[in-house]
C-alpha cells in the first residue's frame, strides 16, 4: 500500500493515539485500524510515518521509555541520582501496564546512551566492574516493572493470597514489612549498591 503524498497526522500523535489504544484495550486487540479511528482518519494516514505495525509499537516502546520526570541534581551521589533515574523509569512504566511488554520486544537501548556514559562517570573507580553495576541496575528496573506491569494489566495483586498456617515465615515477613511497591524496589537497589561497595573495597 503506497503511501500518502503529504502527512495528515504528526508520527507523536500517532504514538500517543496507539499508546491510548493499547492502554484500553490491551496489546492482543492492538491494531493500526483502531489507532486510525481514534484518529479520525484512514489507516493508509499511518504509512506516512510508520512502514508497519512493528515500527508504530517500537515508537511506543521509545515514548513510554522517554516520558520520565528526572532531572539529575548537580550535588547528588552516584547511588542517589541511579535510584531516582530508576525510580522515575519504573514509574513511567507503570503508567502504561498494558504496553509495557513492549520494552522487552522493542528495547531502545539507543536511547540509553547518554544515560549509560553519565552513569559510568560517577560509578566507582573500579571500571572493570563498571558493566557488571550497569547489568545489575538495568535488570533489577526493568525486572521488577515488568512483573508488577503484569500484575496490574491483570487485575492481580503482586504477591497471591496464601494460607499463613502452611507458609508462617513468609506471612511474618510481609506482616513486618512497612514499605509500600516502589520503596520496596527502591531498598532492593540500595542493597545491590551496598554489596557494590564492599566488592569495590576488596579489590
Amino acid at each position: 500500500m503506497g503511501r500518502p503524498r503529504s502527512p495528515l497526522i504528526s508520527r507523536e500523535a500517532a504514538t500517543r493515539a496507539a499508546l491510548e489504544v493499547i492502554d484500553e484495550g490491551g496489546l492482543d486487540n492492538f491494531s493500526l485500524g483502531l489507532v486510525a479511528k481514534r484518529m479520525g482518519v484512514k489507516a493508509p494516514s499511518l504509512y506516512y510515518h510508520f512502514k508497519d505495525k512493528a515500527e508504530i509499537l517500537a515508537e511506543v516502546a521509545r515514548f513510554i521509555l522517554l516520558d520520565t520526570g528526572y532531572k539529575a541534581e548537580a550535588d547528588g551521589s552516584w547511588e542517589d541520582q541511579t535510584v531516582a533515574l530508576c525510580i522515575e523509569t519504573r514509574r513511567a512504566l507503570l503508567k502504561h501496564p498494558q504496553a509495557a511488554p513492549l520494552i522487552l520486544q522493542f528495547f531502545p537501548r539507543h536511547l540509553l546512551l547518554g544515560a549509560y556514559e553519565q552513569a559510568v562517570a560517577d560509578y566507582p573507580e573500579s571500571r572493570e566492574l563498571h558493566l557488571a553495576i550497569l547489568e545489575g541496575i538495568e535488570k533489577l528496573t526493568f525486572g521488577d516493572a515488568l512483573f508488577e506491569a503484569s500484575a496490574r494489566a491483570r487485575g492481580m495483586p503482586a504477591m497471591p493470597a496464601f494460607d499463613p498456617a502452611k507458609y508462617p515465615n513468609l506471612a511474618k515477613s510481609i506482616a513486618a514489612n512497612t514499605f509500600d511497591d516502589e520503596q520496596i524496589f527502591g531498598e532492593a537497589l540500595r542493597m545491590f549498591m551496598a554489596g557494590v561497595r564492599l566488592r569495590v573495597s576488596g579489590m
